[in-house]
């Protein structure tokens, strides 16, 4: 499923037009990625939690040449999956 689909299924479900239903998921992607942007973890009970994790700089290699590379440390989004959403998976 791409956001489209997602869009039309979301607005099927809820009778809104699909232009209601975009602005509607386009605001709460907008909204999650600021509040990762901030530092803050977004918790959505039931279906799982986003944060944001720290990687460390580390040491890597050229697959090419075999050279020794230095990476920097990075941050980057996680998602978790809560328990309700894994059972409905599964």
């Amino acid at each position: 499923m791409n956001k489209s689909e997602l869009i039309e299924a979301i607005a099927g479900a809820t009778d809104i037009p699909k232009s209601t239903a975009g602005k509607a998921l386009d605001t709460l992607m907008e909204t999650i990625i600021a509040a990762l942007k901030e530092g803050d973890t977004v918790s959505i009970i039931g279906f799982g939690t986003f944060t944001v994790k720290e990687r460390a700089a580390r040491t890597g290699r050229n697959p090419r040449t075999g050279e020794s590379i230095a990476i920097a440390a990075s941050k980057t989004p996680a998602f978790k999956a809560g328990k309700a959403f894994k059972d409905a998976v599964q």
